[in-house]
């Protein structure tokens, strides 16, 4: 059995990420989700569940899809962003360091949130569409990849990652478009 899945980050946030916890979308971003809405309108199955992290950038790109389809999406906190273990104020220092790191040298907590994401993914039955965060998406791809490596790319807002899930195996199919801007 083959199950198609599909990780979309989330439009451009209104705010950086250190600067507000949990923004939602910037015009640009809505603009991005829309198209983005668009584009999977076009190719997804009726029967496609839509699923995303419980952060309001995610909800709101998942918002234009789930429109589109007149359907309900499931809100999954496996999905959401990566948990700093630092107070707010240094999160934004602390994430251009991350993305420099190994998944091994990652302290028990960011291992367990990787795990449960992929464990997530593994476990679906039915076609599904997740609207996530960059560093989920690096988590997933770095792990079907095999590397250690905890940004392996860097997925443009509401770029489209689509993967296979096969008899419990997730493959890569195709990278979302890359950017050559960091998370900030």
């Amino acid at each position: 059995m083959s199950i198609d899945v599909l990780l979309v980050r989330h439009g451009e946030a209104a705010a950086q990420w250190g600067v507000d916890p949990d923004p939602g979308l910037s015009e640009m971003g809505k603009r991005q989700a829309a198209a983005t809405a668009e584009a999977l309108t076009e190719t997804l199955q009726a029967d496609t569940a839509i699923v995303s992290s419980p952060m309001c950038r995610a909800r709101d790109t998942a918002a234009y899809l789930a429109g589109h389809f007149e359907s309900d999406m499931t809100i999954d906190d496996r999905f959401r962003e990566v948990p700093a273990p630092v107070p707010f104020e240094d999160r934004a220092t602390w994430i251009r360091t991350f993305m420099t790191q190994q998944w091994s040298a990652q302290p028990q907590t960011i291992r367990t949130w990787r795990d449960q994401i992929l464990a997530a993914l593994e476990s679906l039955t039915a076609p599904t569409v997740v609207f996530t965060h960059f560093v989920v998406i690096n988590a997933v791809v770095s792990a079907i990849e095999q590397t250690d490596a905890v940004m392996v790319f860097q997925p443009d807002y509401a770029s489209v990652t689509r993967l296979r899930l096969e008899h419990g195996k997730l493959h890569i199919v195709h990278r979302g478009d890359a950017n050559a801007s960091i998370v900030n």
